[in-house]
């Protein structure tokens, strides 16, 4: 069994990376922090419709989505586009 020491320098090298890795993922103060996906729910409350004409917007094409298990996920973007008129 070879054991091998952790200096302080180590950690601190261990810090820096984990920090710059963390800044990647997480938006920093005054960037866009909007939300990127919504759930069926949002997108209702967003475009005041009931959830049969949610679903007719899915069956038509007119509102693309993505489905992870039982939950529908709408991109914020075609959100957008849908409320300025722009998705066919």
């Amino acid at each position: 069994m070879t054991v091998e020491l952790v200096t302080k320098e180590d950690l601190l090298e261990l810090e820096s990376r984990l920090l710059a890795a963390i800044k990647k993922l997480v938006p920093m103060d005054g960037e866009d922090t909007a939300k990127k996906w919504l759930k069926s729910n949002e997108v209702r409350k967003l475009l005041k419709i009931s959830p049969g004409t949610l679903q007719n917007l899915r069956i038509n094409g007119t509102l693309s989505f993505t489905r992870i298990g039982s939950l529908i996920y709408y991109k914020q973007d075609d959100i957008n586009k849908l409320l300025e008129g722009g998705m066919q």
